[in-house]
């Protein structure tokens, strides 16, 4: 596990990489059009059976220094434009993370692993 340490005047700060992980998570699902990746069936059926989500698996964070490199997968919405939505899911994870942290993010690059069906078009079909 990789650390953002600081020295300040008063003591060190320092920030896992797995908080930046769970920021860039929530930061991604505030876009229209994206669920958290899908990790797996052992993870989906823990989490479910648990009543978690967990965004931090969804991201790799690789720290250097002032700077971060965020690498997520994520699910996306059928019949929404990927290529429409995966710069939104950037500009927002890189926005927010930068705000966070006072990291500088050098790239955000997203995987799109999956497309899931909502809820109430999958009724719908039915």
């Amino acid at each position: 596990m990789e650390d953002l340490v600081r020295e300040e005047n008063i003591g060190v700060v320092k920030i896992s990489d797995e908080v930046v992980s769970v920021i860039a998570g929530i930061a991604a699902q505030e876009i229209d059009g994206i669920l958290d990746a899908q990790m797996g069936v052992a993870n989906n059926l823990t989490n479910i059976f648990k009543g978690k989500k967990n965004t931090a698996k969804a991201s790799k964070v690789t720290l250097e220094e002032d700077k971060a490199i965020i690498d997520m997968n994520v699910s996306v919405e059928y019949g929404k434009k990927i290529m429409e939505v995966v710069p939104q899911v950037q500009d927002n994870v890189k926005k927010t993370v930068e705000a966070m942290t006072g990291l500088y993010v050098e790239a955000v690059n997203i995987y799109v692993q999956n497309i899931y069906i909502s809820k109430k078009e999958e009724s719908e079909s039915n």
